[in-house]
């Protein structure tokens, strides 16, 4: 049956080919399919939004289905249509999304065009709150009842978890930043675990982007132009600002410490 979870026809498509293909290979093990990210805030840029989904599974999935779902997906690539390119998610046993175990069973994932099996890191304590709070309904039932509560702390040691584990090395080596367009994420991803820190909550991008621009008078006026930057980036349209950019990561981590220092006394 085909759906209409976006108000985009072309992500649609994309997402409806993902749907009836994971029912086909996961069977009975098929128990959910949910949006989060830009598309479960209303913030997705289809000129630079990706496609965030999980599917969720009855149990660790067999070896042959996992390779059966990566040939489903090296197929979906190979379709043409738009938003195949854009998907990022995961295939996530229903105990896993209730409750987060670090160094929990590897689950199949999609990122930047590849397909892999790997522990779900720090960043799913985030992606189970938007997904129990915020996410967009494909198929299945309502998420809350398989999702435990994810606490305001808990949201903000994930954040300093990502912080440090894949930020704070791209100081030293800023290689993946220094593309215009992972400039313009950088500084949007910032000024949500700025937020994240200091309200524990999880807001999108734009909307974190804008609080730092506005209502954090400091913040303000130090990064004002960066972020009105970030938030106006279009293809080609930036010089680059990896300087600021990375004066801004230093920033964060730094507003990381600080929690940390407070919640330890």
């Amino acid at each position: 049956m085909l759906t209409h979870p976006t108000p985009y026809p072309d992500v649609n498509a994309v997402l409806n080919l993902l749907l009836l293909d994971a029912q086909v290979v996961l069977g009975d093990r098929f128990l959910g399919m949910y949006l989060y990210g830009s598309l479960a805030s209303g913030d997705f840029d289809p000129t630079r939004s990706d496609v965030d989904f999980v599917i969720v599974t009855d149990g660790e999935l067999p070896d042959e289905m996992i390779r059966a779902l990566e040939a489903m997906h090296t197929r979906l690539w190979a379709s043409g249509l738009k938003w195949a390119a854009k998907l990022e998610g995961a295939y996530v046993p229903q105990d896993a999304l209730r409750r987060h175990t670090p160094n929990g069973a590897p689950c199949p994932s999609i990122n930047e065009g590849k397909f892999y099996v790997g522990e779900l890191g720090s960043d799913w304590v985030i992606q189970r709150h938007i997904i129990r709070e915020h996410s967009a309904i494909v198929a299945g039932p309502e998420p809350r009842p398989m999702i435990d509560p994810v606490q305001p702390d808990d949201l903000r040691r994930a954040v300093l978890a990502i912080l440090r584990e894949w930020w704070a090395p791209m100081l030293d080596n800023p290689a993946w930043i220094r593309g215009r367009e992972y400039e313009a994420f950088t500084v949007l991803t910032m000024c949500r675990a700025l937020y994240a820190l200091e309200y524990g909550e999880i807001v999108s991008k734009p909307v974190a982007a804008r609080w730092a621009r506005w209502a954090r008078g400091a913040l303000a006026a130090r990064w004002a132009a960066l972020i009105d930057h970030a938030l106006a980036w279009s293809p080609g349209t930036q010089p680059s600002e990896l300087d600021e950019t990375l004066m801004l990561i230093r920033h964060t981590l730094e507003c990381g410490r600080q929690f940390e220092i407070l919640t330890e006394g």
